[in-house]
């Protein structure tokens, strides 16, 4: 069976990885051995630390996730009473096409059921609602180099970031069982 080919943002979170870590153990390094104790560079060791533990956490308990039963069916992902009138205050249609996706292909029409598409958009949803957890975490970071308003500043955005992704999956979802909806009853009709 062929691995699947990564997506460029897939492709674009491994290389901030890299390049983060690579940063943050040269700044530890050069400032914690004494050798630049520069505040600005421990700084920048931290800042590169902390981007590289956001995208780094994320894709680990992206795969953590996989483990769970999750289903469209389930009460967390049914549309709220108050989330069309939200979207539309957000003006979700005009932006939500310009979202990245980490992996295009698993919302595939051509490749998926509807069914499988609506599980695969709760599976990233609940992703997103873990991304906003492991946001928090980092307000931790504040105890060995305190500072916590740049942590909470981060959180915050980390936070604001994630949640556009949660809401384009809670915008699209009800289309799609709408859709899937359709079809099973011309099915139905058909089949009758």
């Amino acid at each position: 069976m062929e691995k699947p080919k990564k997506s460029g943002p897939a492709i674009f979170m491994y290389c901030v990885i890299a390049l983060t870590l690579a940063l943050s153990a040269v700044c530890f390094v050069l400032y914690y051995g004494n050798i630049l104790p520069w505040s600005a560079l421990l700084w920048t060791g931290i800042t590169a630390f902390t981007i590289m533990y956001h995208f780094w956490l994320r894709i680990i308990l992206g795969n953590v996730t996989k483990l769970f039963s999750i289903h469209y069916r389930q009460g967390w992902f049914r549309e709220r009473r108050f989330e069309k009138s939200l979207y539309k205050l957000l003006r979700v249609r005009k932006w939500k096409e310009k979202v990245l996706t980490y992996n295009p292909d698993s919302f595939s029409v051509k490749k998926h059921t509807y069914g499988e598409i609506a599980n695969t958009m709760c599976k990233a949803e609940t992703d997103h609602w873990v991304n906003v957890l492991i946001s928090l975490s980092t307000l931790l970071f504040a105890i060995p180099w305190g500072m916590f308003w740049i942590f909470l500043v981060t959180a915050v955005a980390a936070i604001l970031f994630d949640a556009q992704f949660i809401v384009v999956q809670r915008y699209n979802r009800p289309t799609v069982l709408r859709v899937m909806q359709k079809k099973a009853a011309k099915s139905a009709r058909i089949s009758a």
